[in-house]
């Protein structure tokens, strides 16, 4: 994964990004799938690999398949970026070890979920429990996005190609002259 990052920067090719970018995916799929998070790796091998990658394929078509050179050097954009990584990393340096039973969410939010989730929301998977009612937002923001770019995309390719417009038969009368008297 950590390849497929580096390439995509280092990338100048648009068409050779788009598959990286769907490669990255692919990986990050894998990954969660041996975390047994098998619901979010569907989504985002669906997602990230599928949609995605169709939709920038056909973006890349309209536009081009090379990035212009920068005019400047991207020193302050890289300095933004470091500095928040770096803030984010310090941000996980309180954190519990990863899969322990000690953490707080084991303690207090997955037997909460477990336990008032059927009751509450009437959905006996716990699965669909969470994403369909605690995470319906968030859910439905994923969804609006994808479903924006994919309308992003259709009109860019409405427009790349001009149709034809075809006169009516009343229009076509109306035009000529061809009335009766």
């Amino acid at each position: 994964m950590g390849a497929a990052a580096i390439g995509i920067a280092r990338q100048r090719n648009l068409f050779g990004v788009v598959l990286l970018s769907g490669i990255y995916s692919f990986l990050m799929a894998t990954l969660l799938v041996v975390l047994d998070a098998v619901d979010v790796a569907m989504t985002e091998a669906a997602v990230g690999a599928g949609i995605s990658t169709v939709l920038l394929l056909g973006a890349i078509y309209l536009a081009g398949s090379t990035e212009s050179k920068p005019i400047h050097k991207p020193w302050l954009p890289l300095f933004v970026v470091a500095v928040t990584g770096g803030v984010l990393v310090y941000g996980t340096l309180g954190l519990p070890a990863f899969s322990d039973p000690q953490a707080p969410i084991h303690q207090h939010v997955a037997p909460q979920y477990l336990k008032e989730g059927p009751e509450k929301t009437g959905v006996p998977n716990v699965v669909t429990e969470v994403l369909a009612s605690y995470r319906g937002f968030d859910t439905l923001g994923e969804t609006t996005v994808v479903f924006t770019a994919g309308i992003g995309v259709i009109a860019l390719l409405r427009r790349g190609k001009p149709r034809k417009r075809f006169k009516s038969r009343d229009s076509a009368k109306a035009g000529d002259g061809g009335g009766a008297s």
